[in-house]
């Protein structure tokens, strides 16, 4: 009797049935605490133990089959599915492992990693105070913070999705203080418009370059020291020049923590050449502005407090978590609003009944945006200054106590003596030890590194980068984040070197 009323009070529209909900709330419930229980097992537990794998290596097309890609017209079983989960963990990278050396990330923090959770299951769009007021209001706390590191009285500033977009961001806005019109004119009608930035600069310059239409043949990379360091008077040379040109130079980047080698340029003197020219000098920190938390090494970024903007990743030294990527500006005129608004009307209404300042999405080039700046400020919470500068810290005598075992082994070379957490050395195996150095030592040396990544990824006993570099062959990059890492994984990082090439 009952199924006939539920039939006859249905409301059927196109064929649909459109009475109740079609989720099943208790699997789906069921399903989350199932598979939150694996990901404690399998990855939060694990997150310390150095005798689990740091990778379980398999070609692409074995794990195509593993995995089994493919997506069918019917649903498969939460069995099924929960054992996908699994699998999809066991066979990705564990970054958060103590041996993972690989990139300008690692390890893992439990307050970061709570925030996310919060994030993922409550997700919020930051663009507005009426959907999103916590995370706003965070946002804002933590940008204010940040520019007080720096060293600006003021400031303002937006997190984005990754360094790459916010260099892409600043370029874009020291473009458009330097001409107003091209938001509304365009490219058309501009003098050529030239930018300038180290040989050792990131990639994303020359992507930024392209992508907004300036050219990276106008990007004008200038010479380096040895040690990887913008030479000022380099750069003084470059801008003379553009001008002989007819061109129009209107932003500097330099770099504060490279990629590869770990360098900072000099900023100070880069800020005299930009004032005295007339240049938005961008600073980008991506990787070396975590320094800026450390009394102690903060001296490295000395004279940022003179940068126009700032980009900084809290996601790598200070394990805030991927993505968690900070612009921020010394301008306080609401430049990155009048760059980016476009003044939606069914987003950003000015009749609103609460104050509208605090709907910031009109500074954005995204819609959509997520709360990234809510996991480091958890984490900032949690541990409070001192807490960060002390992984900041203990990452860098980490890195000068490899430094000094390096030094005391003669199968291993450095390339220089770093000054923060990059650490470059090659290895040198038995069958090279006694050959003169010349052209055929260096060919059979870049053939070395290659072949011990395979191995060690094969093994999954850890993962270190290695990459060739201005005219340098192939050599291992070492970089220390994470706080999990102990003086011990530095004497085993080089053991299991040694192992792994003793037949080379």
């Amino acid at each position: 009797k009952q199924e006939m009323l539920q039939k006859k009070s249905a409301v059927l529209v196109d064929g649909v049935i459109l009475n109740g909900p079609i989720m099943d709330s208790k699997a789906g419930v069921k399903f989350v605490e199932e598979a939150c229980k694996i990901i404690m097992e399998e990855v939060v537990q694990k997150a310390d133990d150095v005798t689990e794998k740091v990778c379980e290596w398999q070609p692409p097309e074995k794990l195509k089959q593993i995995l089994d890609l493919e997506m069918r017209d019917t649903g498969e079983c939460h069995q099924k599915i929960l054992q996908l989960c699994r699998d999809v963990i066991k066979y990705s990278v564990k970054t958060n492992h103590p041996r993972f050396f690989n990139q300008l990330y690692a390890g893992i923090d439990y307050f970061s990693l709570v925030a996310r959770f919060i994030t993922e299951a409550l997700n919020p769009s930051v663009y507005t105070y009426e959907v999103s007021p916590v995370f706003l209001l965070v946002e804002e706390a933590v940008i204010k913070k940040m520019i007080e590191f720096i060293g600006w009285e003021e400031g303002d500033g937006i997190f984005n999705p990754g360094g790459s977009v916010s260099n892409m961001y600043a370029m874009n806005l020291a473009r458009y203080k330097f001409c107003p019109e091209i938001k509304e004119k365009g490219l058309s009608g501009l003098p050529r418009l030239v930018l300038f930035a180290s040989e050792e600069c990131h990639y994303s310059m020359k992507k930024a370059a392209s992508f907004l239409g300036i050219g990276t043949e106008n990007v004008y990379f200038v010479k380096t020291d040895e040690r990887g360091k913008m030479i000022p008077e380099e750069l003084e040379k470059q801008v003379q020049r553009a001008r002989k040109e007819g061109s129009a130079p209107f932003l500097v980047c330099a770099t504060a923590g490279t990629t590869v080698l770990g360098a900072f340029d000099p900023l100070d003197k880069i800020a005299d050449i930009c004032e005295n020219h007339g240049l938005w000098l961008h600073v980008d920190a991506s990787w070396g502005g975590s320094a800026l938390i450390s009394r102690k090494h903060r001296r490295l970024l000395h004279g940022i407090h003179r940068a126009d903007s700032v980009a900084w990743n809290p996601h790598k030294m200070l394990l805030a978590g991927i993505q968690c990527c900070a612009l921020l500006v010394k301008d306080n005129s609401d430049l990155l609003k009048k760059c980016y608004s476009a003044e939606a009307a069914y987003l950003f209404q000015q009749d609103k009944f609460y104050d509208v300042s605090y709907d910031t999405g009109d500074k954005s080039i995204q819609c959509s945006r997520r709360p990234d700046a809510f996991k480091f400020w958890l984490m900032w919470k949690a541990l409070g200054t001192a807490g960060l500068e002390e992984r900041v810290n203990r990452a860098l005598a980490l890195a000068r106590y490899l430094v000094e075992e390096i030094k005391k082994r003669e199968e291993f070379q450095l390339l220089l003596e770093p000054e923060y957490a990059n650490v470059c050395f090659w290895y040198i195996p038995p069958s090279l030890r006694r050959m003169e150095d010349g052209p055929e030592f260096w060919q059979k040396l870049h053939q070395v590194a290659p072949i011990i990544k395979e191995r060690m990824m094969k093994k999954g006993s850890m993962m270190l980068g290695y990459q060739p570099h201005r005219g340098k062959v192939n050599f291992f990059r070492q970089v220390v984040i994470s706080p999990q890492v102990s003086r011990e994984d530095m004497d085993f990082l080089l053991d299991e070197i040694e192992l792994l090439a003793k037949d080379l």
